[in-house]
């Protein structure tokens, strides 16, 4: 799954537009996010991972990364 989907997923889940969710990101940040930023950095795939940690924060939820099993 590419962060774009992962992203959109989260986002249907809890019912959350992509306008305001440039609108929370603005205001946690103070960068001037708005819908055509968000939605150029995940079409150019350029999103970074602060941002999509910033995403995950205003959604609701942790990242976790865990150790594969071999």
């Amino acid at each position: 799954m590419s962060v774009k989907e992962d992203v959109k997923l989260l986002l249907a889940k809890e019912a959350v537009t992509m306008k305001h969710l440039a609108e929370l990101m603005q205001q946690k940040t103070g960068y001037p996010y708005n819908l055509k930023v968000i939605s150029d950095k995940l079409a150019r795939k350029t999103l970074k991972y602060e941002e999509f940690k910033v995403i995950a924060d205003i959604l609701g939820y942790d990242i976790e990364l865990k150790k594969r099993k071999i």
